[in-house]
């Protein structure tokens, strides 16, 4: 899809999620937004798609890295629980809990023991999530291997997303259809009535997220909220520039 095409598609939806806001400010409902996939599938652009339109004190993206030693000794939702939203709010989370099922079962962080732990405890973890009230949404981004390699070589080669790769990313590259075989595994013991996943197709990722906003708002409730009507009052003085006292100065632009 053109960019041009992209963006003229997106404003509206941007519209309708500042529609969804004001509607869990003022219901206070909480919003969780689950978003998982292959490395490249787009997990980052589509979070971003949600979210540069929102306030950042409503709207709050986790992304956390590997536990640390005393995380890891504790009950695997624990550190989780903490950026679960409050009444109001949208959490979007860059991967999540399902870590454990995908990453880590494919790459040996974990036993076979915490990964069948983890598949009968996490349908039941998320039905207290539903039952206390949260609008709970997971989502599956597809991408294909062949598309995965190229965005491989394009954040190889973009030394702005070469921060994208690591180790483990590169060694993951090997795995593809373990992966795949994880996933199936995953959906199997955690695609539940209450809590669903969504599958949906990055491999085209403008449209992929376009069909992703799509379906999130499509999901909730009629969120449409009167807005109230804002004026700005005649200023009762010639707008002046701005000026500086004392040692501080601004700098002298190069652009």
């Amino acid at each position: 899809m053109k960019r041009k095409k992209y963006e003229d598609l997106l404003q509206p939806l941007q519209v309708e999620l500042n529609d969804m806001a004001r509607w869990l400010q003022a219901t206070g409902k909480r919003a969780l937004v689950i978003v998982e996939g292959r490395d490249t599938a787009g997990k980052g652009g589509v979070i971003s798609a949600i979210s540069e339109c929102l306030s950042p004190r409503q709207c709050r993206t986790i992304a956390l890295s590997k536990p640390t030693e005393v995380e890891s000794t504790q009950w695997y939702f624990q550190r989780y629980v903490p950026h679960l939203p409050a009444a109001g709010e949208i959490v979007l989370f860059d991967r999540s809990w399902y870590n454990r099922a995908g990453v880590e079962k494919v790459m040996g962080f974990c036993t076979d023991d915490q990964v069948q732990a983890f598949l009968k405890q996490a349908p039941v973890f998320e039905k207290l999530l539903v039952d206390d009230g949260i609008l709970l949404f997971k989502y599956w981004l597809a991408v294909d291997q062949a598309e995965q390699e190229e965005r491989f070589a394009e954040r190889l080669q973009d030394p702005i997303k070469r921060w994208k790769l690591s180790p483990i990313d590169l060694k993951a590259r090997q795995f593809y259809r373990q992966y795949g075989e994880a996933r199936d595994a995953m959906f199997a013991a955690t695609h539940t009535k209450t809590a669903p996943w969504t599958v949906v197709d990055f491999n085209d990722q403008k449209r992929g997220r376009l069909n992703l906003i799509r379906d999130l708002l499509d999901r909730l409730p009629d969120h449409k909220v009167p807005e109230t009507p804002l004026t700005f009052p005649p200023l009762k003085n010639k707008p002046g520039k701005e000026k500086y006292a004392g040692p501080v100065k601004p700098i002298d632009g190069k652009y």
